[in-house]
Order: structure tokens, then sequence, then C-alpha cells
């Protein structure tokens, strides 16, 4: 296995972070980059794609030295779930392997369930978008219950660090978490052997 996809779309990516580009252009030039990356499944180390048996992973890949963004792959065992949660950055995520479903929540009056949007359902190469500008919590589940799904997840920050909520759908209140990882170690880009 090699990492050299991982590798390449991490040089692209400090390559447009460092451009400037404001969240709509990031989304539109990240895209087809992410694309390609997903539309191979030959990259991701065997360490960053085991499930664990009662919750998801959340494996970190590379966190940008500036901490301007960062690429996570996400390890769903059989039916397991996010609570509803916000990410207050932009971010793209992508399949790999199996399926998830979203379901996104709009925010009601204080003290007020939350409304129920749709659900979309992403499997191989499909791209969902989120962002507090197009949509911000959601809550993720792995489609299958007899098998597990990885997405690849980027975002606009290193979200291991960043302040984000989990939100009762019943009452919308917010509870302050920070996610870390699922992992202290991540892939050595740099090995070329």
């Amino acid at each position: 296995m090699s990492i050299a996809r991982l590798r390449t779309f991490v040089g692209e990516m400090t390559d447009l972070v460092e451009s400037g580009l404001h969240e709509a252009q990031m989304f539109e030039q990240v895209q087809p980059r992410l694309r390609v990356l997903l539309e191979h499944d030959d990259w991701l180390p065997d360490a960053f794609a085991v499930p664990h048996p009662d919750y998801y992973q959340q494996y970190l890949l590379h966190c940008d030295p500036k901490e301007r963004f960062s690429i996570v792959s996400f390890v769903w065992g059989p039916g397991q779930k996010t609570p509803v949660h916000d990410h207050t950055v932009w971010g793209l995520i992508g399949m790999l392997r199996g399926a998830e479903t979203g379901t996104r929540f709009d925010g009601g009056a204080p003290g007020e369930p939350l409304r129920e949007g749709s659900t979309e359902r992403l499997d191989v190469g499909d791209i969902d978008l989120v962002s507090p500008r197009v949509g911000d919590v959601h809550q993720v589940r792995n489609a299958y219950d007899d098998r597990t799904s990885i997405s690849i997840h980027v975002y606009g920050a290193n979200i291991g660090a960043v302040h984000r909520h989990v939100l009762d759908p019943l009452t919308g209140a917010a509870k302050d978490f920070v996610s870390g990882f699922s992992s202290p170690v991540v892939p050595n880009l740099w090995s070329l052997a």
C-alpha cells in the first residue's frame, strides 16, 4: 500500500489554503481533488481503517502545521452514529468505503426541539458539504448494520481541537465538546520507500 495519493492531496490542499480562497471557492476547488482521492481505495493505511466495536473512530491523517485544514478518516462500525452536532468550520465529507446517511437539523427558538430536515445518503465517491453558511448541524450514521463504512473528511481547521457543540434534538440545548482524535499517531507522508 502506498500513501502517495494522500501525499498528493495534502500538497494540493496546502496550495489551496495558501492561495487565500474564501469558503465557496474552497468547496469548488477541493471537491474535484477529493473526488480523485476517493476514486482509488488503495492508499488508506490499515491502522486508520480499524473500527471500534462500540463507537465510530476519528483518525487524523494530516493536520496543516498552521491548523488551516485537517484530513480525517471516519470509521463507522455497523450501525454506529454520531450525536446531533455542529462543526463551526467548513468541511467536505467523502465516502471511500460503504455508505452513510446524514440528517440535517435546523435550530428553533431556545428550549424548542430542533427541526429535522432532509436525510441524504452518501455512497462511494459521493461528497457532502458542511459549514455554518451551507448547513452545519447534522447527525451521521453508518448506512449498514452489517459492515464497516469509511468516510474521508476535510475541514478548514484542526477539527480535533475545534470547540463545537452536541445538540439535544428535543430541546435544542447545546453542550460544548472538543472531539480530539482516536489515535495518537498520523501516517508518515514523507517516507518514499
